[in-house]
């Protein structure tokens, strides 16, 4: 496993960085598929805040949390980490294997043509920009991965259609899909 340090407005001491990665070792007992982990540790106002970003076997899991203390904020975005690792264990272990047609990943490119206006298309709209791989899998393991990452819609490719489709979560607490029309 290959463990990073992000640090930003803190020093920290190769003491607390061996004990950080002697418990990030531990959670191998639990699940060894996990590549690499990113440890990010800030200072805002006053708390430390400590995030822990895994890669295990191409699924991201994410755990963040705060406190006065760096060793407890790290040993609560620990937990969250764990928590993640034995929800996804158990899944694996439980889910039947799913067969997935031949998908192929040449799109025409008439669907991707741009229906703004010359003005509306200017890029100083766009601040962030993302790549990411998108992942072919069912509608509720994408809705589990957007879960694990925190976020409030996840892109993925339809294991059942081979469409690009988007799960969302809804502001009563459901989900929605988002899938595309002929």
């Amino acid at each position: 496993m290959d463990i990073r340090f992000v640090t930003r407005n803190v020093e920290v001491s190769d003491e607390i960085k061996d004990l950080m990665e002697k418990k990030l070792f531990k959670i191998e007992k639990f699940f060894n598929k996990i590549s690499d982990v990113q440890i990010v540790l800030d200072y805002k106002r006053g708390m430390n805040i400590v995030e822990i970003t895994a890669n295990a076997n191409g699924l991201v899991m994410r755990g963040e949390d705060h406190s006065p203390d760096m060793r407890k904020a790290f040993d609560k975005a620990l937990k969250n980490i764990e928590r993640q690792v034995k929800r996804h264990k158990d899944y694996l272990k439980d889910r039947t294997h799913i067969k997935t047609p031949e998908i192929s990943f040449d799109l025409p490119p008439e669907i991707f043509g741009d229906q703004r206006d010359e003005e509306d298309a200017s890029p100083k709209d766009i601040v962030k920009r993302k790549r990411f791989p998108v992942a072919v899998m069912l509608p509720a393991e994408a809705t589990r991965q957007m879960d694990l990452l925190g976020h409030t819609f996840f892109l993925f490719r339809n294991g059942e259609s081979g469409d690009f489709n988007v799960v969302y979560r809804r502001k009563d607490g459901g989900y929605g899909l988002l899938e595309p029309r002929e």
